[in-house]
């Protein structure tokens, strides 16, 4: 197997025409001088452009079967240098019955020589000729070049079902050659073995359909691309590293101020008291009113107040309001502690504890209305305040905010790779 890049020529500026000696229509040679062959417009005849008597190479009396995207003799630029649309051909493979087939189009300058695109399903790759060869061992195996790794896509055989225009090498319609590629979005390595065991390599580049359209000032809009190609890029790749960075940034400053918050929270008690709550007491009315407590300090503060009952296979409701002695502002809540079990386990905790976010500092008092059955009896329970309580649930919020997008993003990422690899040798 001999591998071989492109071979440097000094490119000659002239064109010419000559007559198909199969229909006697004017062929317009335009890379004349490194076109090898060139086919007739009219007859789709395949003529030797090195042979001064043009003979016939190939027969192909037929229709334009494929109507070129880029018509042939359009012009643009690409990575600043000016080429011409100078051949086109469709090649086409088989992969599990299913036919594919996809556009080659030469493009020619003539200080610069010989250019290509392809494409497919709305897909376009700027490609060219390596001048040096990868490093690589085995078809399906990673191939290195210029220190970057790329993987093995595909390998299938493909054929050349029409061709058009002028040809640096030896095109037949016919022609089968084994196509490996190899990708590193938004780059493509191919190879191509031909039946003398010969293998060129070249190098793509992903390129977009309105670009390309601007380059060559093509009219109307450039078809729309279908599902994710070999070597596009994903548009969520870059997006995904710089989300999932800026959530470690934003984790981090979280637990920071996590921590800051708890180490200046006083996290005093101010208040506990042990109370009986009789169910069997025939007085209706059995809300009372706490001893007057302080919350110090110059700003508003959480506070938690925890309720703790020794209640068994049964329940007490406890309606709080916390006031402010001094402005008469009134916080209302009530909460239930409750506790039941068996055989099979138990339900319920006798601990209960509610927080309110933010209370100004002041002399406070709780009035307490407690609920029950009338079956148990006597309920015991202790009331405890705590002034200033370090709340972490802001930072379980904050995580869960911050872990959703770059979850999101991840997955859509995971998605389109997956779609990619769906259309290769190693579907997954």
């Amino acid at each position: 197997m001999v591998e071989t890049g492109p071979r440097k020529e000094v490119p000659t500026v002239n064109i010419r025409s000559v007559s198909c000696p199969n229909c006697g229509a004017s062929v317009m040679i335009r890379s004349f001088g490194q076109a090898v062959n060139v086919v007739c417009g009219s007859c789709h005849a395949i003529l030797d452009a090195l042979d001064p008597n043009v003979q016939i190479l190939q027969k192909f009396s037929a229709a334009m079967k494929f109507q070129p995207l880029s018509p042939l003799g359009s012009r643009g630029k690409l990575r600043g240098t000016l080429y011409e649309a100078v051949g086109f051909q469709r090649r086409q493979i088989d992969v599990d019955g299913e036919k594919y087939s996809w556009g080659e189009y030469v493009l020619f300058n003539p200080y610069k020589g010989f250019r290509y695109l392809t494409e497919y399903d709305g897909h376009w790759n700027d490609v060219a000729p390596l001048r040096t060869l990868p490093n690589t061992t085995i078809v399906t195996g990673p191939v290195t070049y210029l220190g970057q790794t790329y993987k093995h896509f595909q390998t299938a055989q493909a054929s050349t079902i029409f061709v058009i225009g002028e040809f640096p090498w030896q095109v037949r319609v016919g022609e089968k050659v084994t196509v490996s590629d190899y990708v590193a979005p938004p780059r493509v390595l191919s190879s191509e073995t031909a039946s003398d065991k010969e293998v060129t390599w070249s190098l793509g580049e992903y390129l977009n359909g309105s670009d390309l359209w601007k380059a060559f000032s093509l009219p109307g809009h450039p078809p729309a691309p279908v599902g994710v190609y070999e070597n596009q890029p994903s548009p969520l790749s870059g997006t995904a590293k710089a989300i999932w960075k800026t959530f470690w940034l934003l984790l981090l400053g979280a637990v920071v101020l996590y921590f800051a918050n708890a180490g200046i929270s006083k996290n005093k008690t101010v208040f506990t008291r042990a109370y009986v709550f009789d169910t069997n007491d025939p007085v209706g009315e059995h809300s009372f009113v706490t001893d007057t407590f302080e919350f110090t300090g110059t700003r508003a503060a959480p506070v938690k107040i925890e309720s703790y009952a020794n209640v068994d296979n049964d329940w007490i409701y406890l309606n709080y309001a916390l006031v402010n002695e001094d402005t008469g502002q009134t916080y209302d809540f009530g909460r239930e502690v409750s506790y039941y079990y068996d055989s099979e386990g138990s339900e319920g905790s006798r601990r209960d504890s509610a927080i309110i976010p933010s209370v100004p500092p002041g002399h406070y008092f709780l009035r307490i209305e407690p609920e029950s059955d009338r079956k148990p009896g006597r309920i015991s329970y202790t009331v405890t305040v705590t002034h200033d309580y370090p709340v972490g649930y802001w930072f379980w919020i904050a995580v869960a905010l911050l872990f959703a997008p770059a979850l999101l993003t991840t997955w859509r990422s995971m998605s389109f790779e997956h779609l990619r690899w769906q259309e290769s040798d190693h579907a997954r």
